[in-house]
């Protein structure tokens, strides 16, 4: 990709920094529009000689790029680089050195802002170089073209001249005949015949030779033109032969997460300069015939009209070549594609508006084909043209529209945003084939109209082979499917044939790119050594070879890859390695990136490690036996290696990795030896956090409970076991029960857990959802202040009560041996708990539904002595498995939040 192709994919405040570098001395439509040639000239330093050619060569270049501007959008930019070449001739042209010095420290600065922002920029001096070469001769046949253009001028010209002097030689030649026919001739006649005949033999002598030179014009046009049309479809070949389908190769490939180089828009800039050629050429050829038909038949050359017919047919062909394979997918639809499912795809005709294809809008439609409908499609156009319709095998909504064009971006394109797809007709299966394995596509037809109607087109493309599922089960092996279509199908296939078996280090590269693009974070060579033990374990027990060439050069198959499964369980390879993927990607993403997680070890690696460290160390790998788990192995005491249960996504939504290592006081080191709050601490959840997410699901479920209150007595009868402590947040938000709906909302009572806490929230909060937030900010406040008003009721209340020697002082004083018995961590818990029950005989009054004693059963809390912890984890031999996740007061937030949730 070049720097400016680059510069313009920077965000908007990296791309303001490069419109800084260049002003008015140095107008950025320049800099857009010579792009390529001047990073092709730039990034070689060339010797002070060379350099003083520099500015008229630039300003030859502008000329150039602004005679290919014809269209009106264009003509404001026209105007703007003729101006600039102006002042470059009128500032540097004594000085030239100096402009090609400016320019190369402009594109350094540009160097610096795209590393600043998208990361490391090498320079591609051949690829470069290669686009230069591509510029130059697109150039190089303009100029040629417009010669011919001259040429023909020049030979209609002599043409009409050598008609009026040939009709003028006839012209005489009759007079002469009159004078022998009229009368006796006398010396004036036979004076006047004789002065005709000089004239006669002169004007024959200057057609004879206005005769060769014409005929002579005729092949050298005719020569250059056939030169034009080998130029051109040299071009031709390199731009849609080699760019254009390196461009689908990296689109096809970036479906398994590799980053596309190429872009299109250039080549959309390319395939307009090879249209405007073609159909230019293509004219001229029209117009050579048509002037050949319309000269005398003396004139006419006895093999002109054959080589003009057919250099029609080949520009014809190329320009018919030229509309059709520009005819893409700029967006591919998914290539895993559940039914009744929406989705998206977008295909742009790259010379649409060169052509003014757009004058006729024309409409795009959409099937979607069996992989042997598309080999049948593609075998009739290749041998007789397009053949008969090809079968459908799915029904598609909204699978029609319009193409429209975009004068700012030159682009004629059409967005399909809302296709579903209803039904699937599934083709008879082979062996062990599943429905996963079937590949189909969409077809993308129509047509198009050129010159006014003079060509007419019928085009369509393939979209990249789909999968079609229908549950959510299927997705890890149709993803399978994809991943190996896209990485290993060969150049010019038959749709869609791919190889049976790769070596390991295509299939390794191709884990990584995948592994890479979803979570951040590479894979390393440790971790591709552990993949290759288990995908080979399939078919060998033995250990793999050491050396990596060997490792490198041994095949894998499609059925070891997605097919068999490992050892001693009932999932393939891809199966395990799809959900370890999914699982990082959501859940463990800074973890990997912050190498905290080492992950693809052998369970007997792990526990010889951790063997020769201190009890408290542990590490993090992949379950082997849990698809999607990741567990954690510890040294307890004794240098036992214990492991627990692996976590999976269900786990983890609940509660964060990181929070889960805080919660077991075990756990005191990383392997090495890292203590673990030094490196996990910047991911524990924060206390405020929780108690604002505990106060906002207690407040939601008080307001649609307030909804259906109509009168004291149904407030008294509410079966929201908070309401009543609630009311006053009746009077603090005023309007809030309008936000809700009676429809599709239900009750729901708020549970002493941490399950309402641990919910992710939203990833883009939007503008209503911000405003509620200074509501609740706002509430919680209220909250907080009624929190410390309780908390001085009770300080104030026991000052009294130590006071008063009363018997309710001494039995105080007897709890407090007891009180010491309770762990530190339930201790705080405890003490609310006997603060509410001595609120609750205060009052007399309290309702029915208010909360007593029986509510504080065991049955909410793990039990203590299952784990030392306390947290809910579960020790079962070697193993531990996590319980339901407690809720320990950690924070003060916690601790007053507590008042509302089991009071």
């Amino acid at each position: 990709m070049s720097l400016w192709a680059r510069a313009q994919q920077l965000p908007p405040e990296s791309l303001q920094k490069v419109r800084a570098i260049y002003g008015d001395h140095f107008p950025i439509e320049v800099r857009h529009c010579l792009a390529t040639w001047i990073e092709s000239r730039i990034w070689t330093p060339e010797p002070e000689e060379q350099q003083r050619f520099f500015v008229e060569e630039l300003v030859q270049e502008i000329h150039t790029n602004a005679e290919l501007m014809l269209s009106p959008e264009m003509f404001v930019t026209k105007m703007k680089l003729l101006e600039a070449a102006k002042i470059f001739r009128m500032q540097y042209g004594h000085a030239p050195h100096e402009l090609y010095t400016y320019m190369r420290r402009c594109l350094a600065m540009e160097v610096e802002v795209i590393q600043a922002a998208m990361g490391p920029y090498a320079a591609q001096p051949q690829t470069e170089r290669k686009y230069s070469e591509l510029i130059t001769g697109l150039q190089n046949v303009r100029q040629k073209v417009n010669m011919a253009s001259e040429e023909i001028r020049s030979l209609q010209a002599n043409i009409e001249s050598f008609s009026l002097q040939y009709h003028e030689c006839l012209k005489n030649k009759g007079h002469i005949n009159y004078l022998q026919q009229s009368g006796p001739m006398t010396n004036e006649r036979r004076e006047l015949e004789a002065c005709l005949r000089v004239q006669i033999e002169e004007m024959e002598r200057k057609l004879n030779a206005l005769v060769a030179q014409i005929n002579q014009s005729q092949m050298e046009l005719v020569d250059h033109m056939k030169e034009n049309i080998a130029n051109l479809r040299q071009l031709q070949s390199q731009v849609l032969d080699e760019e254009l389908i390196k461009w689908k190769r990296e689109q096809q490939l970036s479906g398994n997460g590799v980053p596309m180089q190429s872009n299109l828009n250039t080549i959309q800039e390319w395939c307009e300069l090879l249209a405007d050629l073609i159909w230019s050429t293509r004219q001229q050829v029209n117009n050579v015939a048509r002037i050949n038909s319309k000269t005398i038949v003396e004139l006419r050359q006895p093999h002109l009209v054959e080589m003009l017919d057919e250099m029609s047919k080949q520009v014809t062909s190329l320009l018919s070549t030229l509309v059709t394979s520009t005819f893409v997918i700029e967006k591919q639809p998914p290539q895993v594609m559940k039914t009744n499912t929406r989705f998206t795809a977008t295909v742009r005709l790259l010379v649409g508006g060169q052509l003014n294809v757009h004058m006729t809008p024309p409409r795009v439609t959409v099937v979607i084909i069996s992989e042997q409908q598309a080999q049948l499609l593609l075998k009739s156009d290749s041998q007789s043209g397009r053949g008969k319709q090809p079968v459908e095998c799915g029904d598609i909504l909204n699978n029609s529209g319009c193409m429209e064009y975009q004068p700012t971006s030159r682009q004629l394109s059409v967005s399909f945003r809302n296709m579903q797809l209803r039904k699937i007709k599934r083709a008879e299966k082979k062996g062990t084939e599943s429905v996963m394995d079937e590949k189909l596509t969409l077809l993308f037809q129509s047509e198009f109209n050129v010159g006014g109607g003079e060509l007419v087109f019928q085009v369509w493309t393939l979209s990249l082979p789909v999968v079609v599922i229908v549950h959510g089960n299927q997705e890890p092996h149709g993803w399978a499917t994809v991943t190996w279509d896209n990485a290993f199908s060969p150049p010019g296939r038959v749709p869609f044939a791919v190889p049976d078996k790769v070596t390991w280090c295509q299939l390794a590269e191709t884990l990584r790119i995948k592994f890479c693009s979803a979570t951040g974070g590479d894979l390393s060579e440790d971790n591709l050594r552990f993949l290759a033990e288990k995908i080979f374990s399939i078919i060998s027990r033995t250990s793999l070879p050491m050396n990596t060439m060997e490792l490198n050069a041994m095949t894998v198959s499609w059925t070891q890859f997605c097919k068999d499964a490992l050892p001693e369980r009932n999932f393939t390879f891809w199966e395990w390695f799809y959900m370890v993927v999914k699982v990082t990607r959501d859940y463990l993403r800074t973890l990997w990136c912050d190498r905290l997680i080492m992950g693809f070890i052998q369970k007997k690696q792990a526990e010889e490690m951790l063997a020769k460290c201190p009890p408290g160390t542990f590490l993090l790998r992949f379950s082997d036996s849990e698809l999607g788990g990741i567990t954690i192995a510890w040294v307890g005491d004794g240098n036992e290696v214990f492991s627990l249960q692996p976590f999976t996504s269900r786990d983890l939504m609940l509660r964060s990795l990181a929070d889960r290592i805080l919660d077991l006081s075990q756990l005191q080191f990383l392997y090495p030896n890292v203590a673990k709050n030094d490196v996990f601490s910047k991911y524990y959840t924060k206390p405020g956090n929780l108690l604002q997410k505990k106060w906002k699901s207690l407040k939601d479920n008080f307001i649609r409970a307030a909804k259906k209150v109509k009168s004291a007595s149904e407030a008294c009868k509410n079966n929201h076991i908070h309401f009543n402590r609630l009311l006053f947040l009746k009077s603090s938000t005023p309007g809030k029960e309008s936000n809700f709906s009676e429809d599709n909302e239900t009750e729901a009572n708020i549970n002493d857990n941490d399950n309402n806490a641990e919910m992710p929230p939203p990833s883009k909060p939007t503008a209503k959802r911000a405003k509620s937030n200074d509501s609740d900010n706002k509430l919680i406040k209220i909250l907080e202040k009624s929190i410390e008003q309780r908390h001085t009721e009770f300080t104030e209340l026991t000052r009294k009560t130590q006071e008063v020697g009363d018997e309710d002082k001494l039995f105080c004083l007897s709890l407090v041996n007891e009180i010491k018995k309770i762990p530190e961590h339930r201790r705080l818990r405890a003490k609310i708990d006997m603060y509410n029950l001595i609120a609750q005989y205060q009052n007399p009054t309290t309702d029915d539904h208010s909360p007593s004693p029986s509510n504080y059963s065991s049955e909410n809390y793990w039990p203590l002595q299952q784990y030392s912890s306390g947290y809910g984890y579960t020790m079962s031999g070697r193993d531990i498995a996590p319980g339901t996740p407690s809720s320990v007061a950690t924070s003060s937030d916690d601790s007053q939040l507590e008042l509302f949730t089991d009071c």
